[in-house]
């Protein structure tokens, strides 16, 4: 009796081992990979990406004003050009000035200025007048659109310095959780996220910053060479001491 016990004890253990050998392994289930989007890296940011948003935007509407606004046929129009050519080629000073009025450019600023000092009772019609004034009107047109360009350098500056400033802030809270022995990777993560966040959030608003700065200051010192040249030129004619016979108004 026994002995028929102990076996039927010894099957079961050997039937329940089996069964037991034949479940499959546990497999843990895959973590979803988490996908970061655009605003994940804004939040990540802190407040400082508020900051940086605010330049971006800044230096997005002064790049499209200066987009619009210094171009060669916005401050020295072709039209206007030869007809000044004309008009001073006939000594008409008083239609010409009428023409600078009706379409106002920097071109029909400095001309202006330059035939409100035309006096033919003076040697040269008054050309060193002429001269001084269309300087000075020259300077104040180069003042004014240069200071929509100088923004772009403000934000230049500025931007990657506020993602320098994010990226102490992060790297503290870091220090300050290995401090508090909070030493867990998750844990310190969320600052050196901060850190790198901002600092690429500066870089990626100062480096177009800094380019449009080059490129519009670039044109605009160019088209106020061009100014100068064509208004020196027209000064040069109604002072008689160049002579327009047979030329076109391309020359000027």
């Amino acid at each position: 009796m026994r002995n028929a016990l102990a076996l039927l004890i010894l099957t079961s253990l050997l039937w329940l081992g089996q069964i037991h050998a034949q479940e499959p392994p546990d497999i843990a289930e895959p973590v979803p990979e988490r996908t970061v989007s655009l605003l994940d890296y804004y939040n990540d940011g802190g407040w400082m990406m508020h900051v940086l948003l605010l330049c971006s935007v800044g230096m997005i509407a002064v790049a499209v004003y200066c987009f619009t606004q210094i171009t060669r046929k916005k401050l020295m129009p072709a039209s206007v050009m030869e007809s000044m050519t004309r008009h001073m080629e006939k000594r008409d000073v008083g239609h010409a000035y009428e023409i600078c009025q009706s379409n106002p450019s920097s071109y029909s600023e400095v001309v202006s200025s330059a035939l409100l000092k035309v006096n033919f009772e003076r040697d040269r019609a008054n050309k060193e007048s002429m001269m001084e004034a269309a300087g000075e009107a020259l300077d104040q047109e180069e003042t004014r659109y240069m200071l929509w360009v100088n923004y772009l350098n403000v934000f230049a500056t500025l931007a990657p310095m506020l993602g320098l400033l994010g990226t102490v802030v992060g790297m503290i809270e870091s220090f300050q959780m290995l401090e508090q022995d909070r030493s867990q990777p998750s844990e310190l993560a969320g600052g050196i996220r901060k850190a790198m966040v901002t600092t690429a959030g500066g870089l990626l608003v100062g480096i177009p910053s800094m380019f449009f700065y080059f490129f519009f200051r670039d044109r605009l010192t160019a088209i106020i060479s061009g100014i100068q040249k064509s208004s020196s030129f027209l000064i040069d004619v109604v002072s008689g001491e160049v002579k327009l016979s047979g030329t076109s108004g391309e020359e000027a």
